[in-house]
């Protein structure tokens, strides 16, 4: 690991966390970007927007949700277990979080419409609901395969007023709904906003979201000392794009004593896995560098997760950094680790995780084992009400 260093950087003036990031985008869409960029880097840390963005954080989305101590986990495993309740958010997930802020951020740019895609729907719930909220149209990109899978947040999205967009093309999962919103997006850029769902894409998008989902770590971190008196030994989140973990990370990078772990989807096997960061090389996509899953011609490659949230073949770019400098250790756990602790967590704690938030219960259960008595803080990034009958009617376990 680097060492005497501040992990917790910005990207530089071209949008890059070290060797990752920027903006390969079309050249007509370069004098819009510098608009997103200088009017988000104003309202930032202006006094009206952060307090019209603080009450509906409070007021509309129920924060700040708690730190709960999950005492019979803890328990049956040795460890003391503690879980950050993202999954209390109003629409049940951490997305929520950004959503608010980026239609916020699209009403003040004056924008008719906010174009999204989702992969659980998690997004897509969230993005229809801040539309809604702030009087903005709303766009979906959803792959057909997980429209099917998702069903209720699906139904829930077409109550909310948002218009879905089935995309059938390729795996017709994650990243092709990524493809189809930003394409749309290329069309209607100067009247809408591209509301992206992680902490990816062109610069500033990778920045606009981190800034957004910091909360979680402010809030964790406060609220985990007030239990204590102390810090975790370590933090444990899911990471398929990035933004839960990005979140809970940044406020705990520069504390050495903090040991911090990126959970990627190992899927069913090594060729059918969404585990960018430990099998991905450098590549291009969505506007972007990162670490990337690739075919034998170089291009994106299909990636794979029962999670439709973790789904995607790339990561956000300041993980690969944080992959890079060996600060965050990225760890695997697969479709079959994931089922187990979805069933774990709901008959033990009473508390039914989204798929994607079972691969980091998974895996804090498996630190437990390992590592007795150690306090250990896991974000619990959405509930899983939408994998309900998905799981029960679908998977073997």
């Amino acid at each position: 690991m680097i060492k005497n260093k501040t992990f917790n950087i910005m990207p530089d003036k071209n949008g890059f966390f070290g060797n990752y990031g920027g903006q390969y985008i079309d050249e007509k869409l370069k004098q819009e970007f510098k608009k997103i960029t200088d009017t988000f880097l104003f309202l930032k840390d202006d006094e009206e927007f952060n307090n019209e963005l603080n009450l509906l954080l409070k007021h509309y989305v129920g924060r700040p949700n708690p730190v709960y101590f999950a005492k019979n986990l803890s328990e049956k495993y040795g460890a003391k277990i503690y879980l950050k309740r993202e999954d209390l958010n109003h629409t049940g997930a951490h997305k929520i979080n950004h959503s608010i802020g980026e239609a916020l951020l699209a009403k003040k740019l004056g924008k008719k419409k906010i174009i999204a895609e989702t992969g659980a729907g998690q997004h897509g719930v969230a993005t229809a609901t801040a539309a809604v909220i702030t009087g903005l149209e709303c766009d979906i990109y959803m792959g057909e395969t997980d429209i099917i899978k998702e069903k209720p947040n699906v139904d829930k999205m077409k109550l909310l007023g948002a218009n879905i967009i089935s995309v059938s093309k390729g795996t017709k999962t994650l990243k092709e709904a990524v493809d189809a919103a930003f394409s749309a997006y290329l069309e209607e850029y100067q009247t809408a906003l591209y509301a992206i769902g992680s902490a990816v894409g062109p610069h500033p998008f990778p920045m606009i979201v981190e800034h957004f989902q910091n909360i979680i770590g402010h809030e964790a971190k406060r609220q985990f000392y007030e239990l204590t008196n102390t810090t975790p030994d370590c933090i444990i989140a899911c990471i398929g794009g990035g933004s839960n973990s990005i979140g809970l990370f940044n406020a705990f990078l520069d504390d050495g004593s903090v040991e911090i772990y990126g959970i990627e989807p190992a899927g069913k096997s090594k060729k059918e896995n969404a585990a960018s960061l430990n099998f991905g090389e450098d590549g291009i996509i969505h506007g972007f560098k990162c670490k990337l899953l690739q075919d034998k011609n170089g291009t994106p490659a299909n990636a794979y997760s029962i999670a439709s949230g973790l789904d995607y073949p790339g990561a956000g770019p300041k993980h690969c950094y944080l992959k890079d400098t060996g600060r965050v250790k990225y760890e695997l756990i697969s479709d079959k680790e994931a089922l187990k602790a979805f069933f774990e967590l709901s008959k033990t704690e009473g508390i039914i995780p989204a798929l994607e938030s079972s691969h980091a219960i998974a895996y804090g259960i498996k630190y437990a084992k390992e590592n007795p008595k150690k306090k250990i803080l896991i974000n619990l990034s959405g509930r899983g009400d939408k994998d309900i009958e998905f799981v029960l009617n679908t998977c073997k376990y």
